[in-house]
């Protein structure tokens, strides 16, 4: 593998790594914050891809596109969190398994009755739609480096509220001790709310940035989901920087995989899962 070649391959294990992380970092909160066992997440993934489509298909223009379905990706997160979600923080696994897997089927038929069951494109931005050229033969899309500026920015952002802001005392606080967030007067209720809106919100916008580059098509969120709850696992349960880093070498992983070793890239990801857990059992990073 020449120079060039190497250096694509690391900015598409970084892009495919970063993209992967908007959507784990929803589910390790939702997991670790919540309790709740979510096999629905990479709906919401799919979901995002389908509102780039339609939205995209509708203004044309997927810029255009995300900053109308991000606040909706919000606005069904809340409700499904109200309407649904707070039933389960004090059931057994088994009911969240149970009612998760039954919004797969439902979010899978209203997917197949509303738009259909082909596969489908969505244009680049016309400003994004070009390549950097690494030698005479080789280039890289502009918008795949945009989607990893997108994933760094959200990444910091995260950082930011977790780490700096009155809700996300909130938010740590109520993952280390949820009774004692209670005891102080803290609508704990309201921060899972936000809690969860915001990983539904996540996961649809990493589904609307992958539309363009994966296209969009039926069942399109289970494969995200089994890799979703694998960085979940290597990073820690309930660790956003656990996430990052778990994503990131799951991207790297999984991209050099299927380059150097073809015939085993089925596996090399769990692999590198059991390798982390036969090392550090809790993950790499501590629930925090």
């Amino acid at each position: 593998m020449d120079f060039a070649s190497f250096l694509i391959q690391t900015l598409n294990s970084l892009q495919y790594g970063l993209l992967l992380f908007l959507v784990a970092s929803g589910l390790t909160l939702v997991f670790g914050i919540m309790g709740i066992i979510n096999l629905a997440h990479g709906s919401f993934y799919m979901i995002g891809a389908y509102l780039a489509f339609v939205l995209t298909s509708a203004t044309g223009s997927l810029v255009l596109a995300i900053v109308l379905g991000i606040p909706l990706a919000l606005a069904f997160g809340a409700f499904l969190e109200w309407a649904l979600f707070s039933h389960l923080y004090k059931r057994d696994h088994l009911e969240q398994v149970l009612l998760t897997y039954g919004l797969i089927l439902i979010f899978e038929q209203l997917r197949s009755l509303l738009v259909g069951d082909d596969v489908h494109g969505v244009a680049i931005p016309a400003f994004l739609d070009a390549s950097i050229q690494l030698t005479e033969v080789m280039s890289y899309p502009v918008y795949r480096l945009a989607i990893s500026v997108i994933c760094i920015v959200l990444a910091v952002a995260l950082y930011y509220v977790i780490q700096r802001t009155r809700l996300g005392m909130m938010i740590r606080a109520g993952n280390d001790d949820r009774g004692m967030v209670e005891a102080l007067g803290i609508n704990i209720n309201m921060i899972y709310r936000v809690v969860f809106a915001l990983g539904v919100a996540l996961a649809a916008l990493a589904g609307m940035l992958a539309a363009p580059i994966s296209s969009v098509f039926p069942n399109m969120g289970s494969h995200v989901l089994i890799i979703s709850f694998v960085i979940v696992v290597i990073g820690g349960i309930g660790s956003v920087w656990g996430a990052l880093v778990a994503a990131l070498i799951v991207g790297f992983a999984d991209t050099f995989g299927k380059v150097l070793v073809p015939e085993l890239s089925g596996i090399v990801v769990y692999v590198v899962m059991a390798v982390v857990l036969l090392w550090r059992p809790e993950g790499i990073l501590k629930k925090g």
